[in-house]
């Protein structure tokens, strides 16, 4: 299955899948679509919103987003079942599972104050 064209059959046969993936390198983006809505998520936003524990505990001792290099890309990205995709980072990091759910909140969920989505400022706050 090529990532970097629209994702087919394995896709289509569950609905939690995006209809399309595509990895765009130019922009340093992820681009994923779902019932005709088209979500862009830039490869750093990625990067700080991983939720492996180690970004977790990094989080917590900063009290903050992670600092994450502004060249940092997106490699290459695996499925990880049916649940989500695990990215591949050029800093070397590619612990975090993201799934589906957590992309789409990332995408189209609202907006904190410090302009990133809700979902990555809730990881490593009290709930």
């Amino acid at each position: 299955m090529s990532f970097d064209a629209p994702v087919i059959e394995e896709a289509q046969a569950d609905p939690g899948w995006p209809t399309e993936i595509r990895i765009d390198r130019r922009a340093c983006t992820l681009e994923l679509a779902w019932g005709g809505r088209t979500a862009v998520l830039s490869h750093r936003a990625l990067r700080r919103s991983c939720r492996c524990s180690e970004c977790e505990s990094a989080r917590r001792r900063i009290d903050g987003v992670l600092p994450v290099a502004a060249d940092v890309v997106l490699q290459k990205l695996e499925p990880v079942g049916s649940v989500g995709l695990q990215l591949f980072f050029s800093d070397g990091h590619s612990r975090g599972i993201y799934p589906w759910a957590y992309l789409q909140q990332m995408a189209f969920g609202p907006a904190s104050a410090s302009g990133y989505t809700v979902s990555l400022m809730k990881g490593w706050r009290d709930e």
